[in-house]
Formats: structure tokens, C-alpha cells, sequence
């Protein structure tokens, strides 16, 4: 018997793919809220006219930092889930960078602690006293064990 099908191909397809990944990216939340500030989110919305965008640049939406083609679009994307989404991402505060530090570990001290400060550090305990600990009972596996000891070397 032969095969029965041909084996897939690349078609080429990587190419395409990655360059469709990039071409849809979108400004991330902590550059939005630099944008939502008064005096930015005012130019932004009366841009002047650019060919070169959609709706000749005169219809953005700040939160979602997209252009659309007419006012009427634009009027139903602030009805749309993804604006209220957006919307809702946007109420959190963006992350410092000093919580980012944190997070990574960076803001912390986790160094090693040299076997000197151990040291010094208990002989300051010392000085407390501690109570000798009471002398432990035996426990059954232990009396069994003592037991057969004795009887072996007993015979």
C-alpha cells in the first residue's frame, strides 16, 4: 500500500502571520493614562486634519486609543463592550516602576546572611535562659528494643 494523503507544506505562511501580529498593536494601558490627562486628552480629541489616518484624524476614541471613519462609529463604539472594558482595565492604576521592582525581587533585601551576624546574633540570646529539656519517655520501639539486647546478651 501507499500512502494516502501528502504530507502538509509551509505554504510560507510563518512570514505573513508575524507581520499580521504586529500590525495590530495597540498603545498599552500606562501610555493611555498619560494620554487621559486634561491637558492631553484635549489635543487628541481636536486633532488637525491627517490624510494619512482614518476619518482624516478627527474622530479618536483616548481610552481605547483607536481612530475611527465617522462620528457615528465612533458614538457606537463608546456603546461597546470592549470600550467598557477598556474602561474598566483604565480604573486600575498602572503599575510603577517601582512595583515592578518589587515584584521581581529587586526592592527587597534577600541577601545571604553571613555566619558571623548568626553568630553574634546568638550569643545576644544567650543571654536568656533556657530551661534544660525534660529527659524524653521511651517509646514502645525503644523498650522492645532494649529488651532484646539484654535477653541477647544475657544467653
Amino acid at each position: 500500500m501507499g500512502r494516502l494523503r501528502r504530507s502538509r507544506t509551509h505554504h510560507a505562511r510563518r512570514d505573513v502571520h508575524r507581520t499580521a501580529r504586529t500590525r495590530v498593536r495597540v498603545k498599552d494601558l500606562d501610555q493611555i493614562e498619560i494620554d487621559l490627562r486634561p491637558g492631553n486628552r484635549a489635543k487628541l480629541e481636536r486633532q488637525e486634519i491627517d490624510a494619512d489616518k482614518p476619518g482624516l484624524g478627527q474622530h479618536y476614541c483616548v481610552e481605547c486609543a483607536k481612530y475611527y471613519e465617522t462620528e457615528l462609529a465612533l458614538k457606537t463604539h463608546h456603546k461597546s463592550k470592549v470600550h467598557r472594558r477598556r474602561l474598566k482595565e483604565l480604573k486600575e492604576p498602572a503599575y510603577t516602576l517601582a512595583e515592578a521592582e518589587r515584584a521581581a525581587g529587586l526592592g527587597v533585601d534577600n541577601k545571604q546572611r553571613g555566619v558571623e551576624e548568626v553568630v553574634k546574633q546568638m550569643e545576644g540570646m544567650t543571654s536568656v535562659e533556657v530551661e534544660p529539656a525534660a529527659p524524653a519517655q521511651q517509646t514502645s520501639r525503644q523498650t522492645r528494643a532494649q529488651t532484646q539486647t539484654s535477653k541477647l546478651a544475657a544467653a
